[in-house]
């Protein structure tokens, strides 16, 4: 079985939607919401066409097909900056310490402030996989690619790439966070307040929400515990993230309080390791398992798999059924790096 990551078209539509609805809530780039999904759709399109190799306000959208069956397995998001139109708005979690010289005692607070610090980093997100495509090992294809889509065109990205996790939600669809803080000042629930999102922004966050610090002591037991801590499903993408080098930096969602992961693009893992070579020879598949995932083509002819790819002295050699998925051949620029 063979996967291949190629742009989102406007057919997608109906592959995303039904994606959206499997998530559960609380994934703000893919909402169960059809026109909305027809919007990114359209900018992704206008961002694949983009010739130039400049930072701009792009978003591009990536799906994941089984090429055997036709069928969309999963998708992926990458923002060239954000912040560029409406603010990005986070929670900095920050420490105060203060003294009291007639009582002798020192105190010590941490606190959220709502800021915009992330404005103008990129960011890699909406990452959605069929749950029965877990076991597969294609998350790594899907989380990865993006990082050597990134590479093949580093001019039209930032030099520091954010991923936001999904915060701690209930099964009844619920957050502790929103439920401790936010949900105070607003008169809707949490899923509410997220689909009010996906659609409009959260300027309305920035309207309502107390400019002022707000010490986390107040906050309930609950959203306390859940600050900065992501989904129980969202763990295994955070490993992820840490082994391309990204870390936790005190920022989280102001939302659901998940954590905001940051690296310095230029040295994700994934992007320092990746090589080009042209390819000098096709070869039969072997039952080994694949041992490179190789991406090819610019913008919107891009494409990436997990194959089998050997290096050799005047290039690399590909497997054949890799070759064929991704269109390519014999002399062909081909970018690796290690699956």
């Amino acid at each position: 079985m063979t996967f291949i990551l190629r742009p989102a078209r406007e057919k997608d539509l109906e592959a995303l939607y039904r994606m959206a609805k499997g998530t559960g809530g609380g994934f703000t780039n893919l909402p169960p919401d059809k026109p909305t999904l027809k919007t990114k759709l359209e900018r992704a399109a206008k961002a694949f066409a983009r010739e130039e190799d400049t930072l701009g306000d792009d978003m591009f959208v990536f799906i994941l097909e089984d090429t055997e069956t036709g069928k969309v397995r999963g998708t992926c998001q990458i923002f060239s900056q954000v912040g560029t139109e409406l603010p990005f708005y986070s929670y900095r979690i920050g420490r105060i310490t203060q003294h009291s010289k007639e009582l002798d005692r020192t105190f010590r607070a941490e606190m959220l402030t709502l800021c915009t610090d992330l404005d103008g980093s990129s960011e890699v997100g909406g990452l959605y996989l069929d749950p029965t495509e877990r076991s597969s090992g294609v998350g790594k294809l899907l989380a990865r690619s993006r990082y050597l889509f990134i590479r093949a065109h580093r001019a039209k990205f930032a030099d520091r790439t954010l991923a936001e996790l999904r915060g701690a939600i209930d099964d009844a669809g619920n957050s502790p966070f929103w439920d401790g803080l936010a949900g105070r000042f607003f008169d809707m629930s949490f899923r509410d307040a997220d689909e009010f999102n996906a659609r409009h922004g959260n300027q309305f966050i920035a309207d309502l929400m107390p400019k002022h610090p707000i010490y986390t002591a107040l906050l309930s037991e609950g959203a306390r515990q859940v600050m900065g801590q992501p989904h129980y499903s969202g763990r295994p993408a955070m490993r992820m993230l840490e082994n391309e080098g990204f870390r936790f930096q005190n920022y989280v969602d102001i939302f659901d309080g998940g954590p905001s992961m940051m690296a310095d693009t230029d040295r994700i893992r994934t992007i320092q390791v990746a090589q080009d070579a042209k390819i000098t020879a096709l070869t039969v598949p072997e039952d080994d398992s694949p041992t490179h995932i190789v991406s090819g083509g610019r913008l919107a002819q891009f494409r990436a798999c997990i194959g089998q790819l050997t290096e050799t002295a005047e290039g690399v050699t590909l497997d054949e059924e890799t070759a064929a998925v991704m269109g390519v051949g014999v002399g062909d620029t081909v970018t690796y790096a290690p699956a």
